[in-house]
C-alpha cells in the first residue's frame, strides 16, 4: 500500500525530488471537481500499489512549483523518478488506468 502526502513549495525537493522511490504527485485545487474525484480514484491506487508515494500538491497554495511544473490544465499527474519528471498525464482517469500509467513509466 503507498503513502498518500502533502507536500508544498517548502518540502518539494525534500519529499518529491529527493524521494527513495518514485513519487506521482498529484497536482490540484479543492474548486476543481474532477480534482477531488482524482483524489477518491488515488486513494484506490494508494491501496493497490506500493511501487510509488503518491504525493498531493494543492495548486493554488504553491504557486511556485506550480508554475516550476509548467501546470496549465488539472487534474494533473507528475510522475518523477530519481528527482526527474518522467511522465504526465491531464485530466480524471480511472484507478486502471492510473496504475497502467504508472507501471508503463517505471
Amino acid at each position: 500500500m503507498a503513502d498518500i502526502i502533502e507536500v508544498n513549495d517548502g518540502n518539494f525537493a525534500e519529499k518529491v525530488e529527493q524521494a527513495g522511490k518514485p513519487v506521482l504527485v498529484d497536482l490540484w485545487a479543492p474548486w476543481c471537481g474532477p480534482c477531488r474525484s482524482m483524489g477518491e480514484v488515488l486513494k484506490d491506487v494508494a491501496a493497490a500499489t506500493d511501487s510509488v508515494t503518491i504525493a498531493k500538491l494543492n495548486v493554488d497554495e504553491n504557486e511556485d512549483t506550480a508554475a516550476r511544473l509548467h501546470v496549465s490544465s488539472i487534474p494533473l499527474l507528475v510522475l518523477f523518478k530519481d528527482g526527474q519528471a518522467v511522465a504526465k498525464s491531464v485530466g480524471l482517469i480511472p484507478k486502471d488506468n492510473v496504475l497502467k500509467f504508472i507501471k508503463d513509466n517505471l
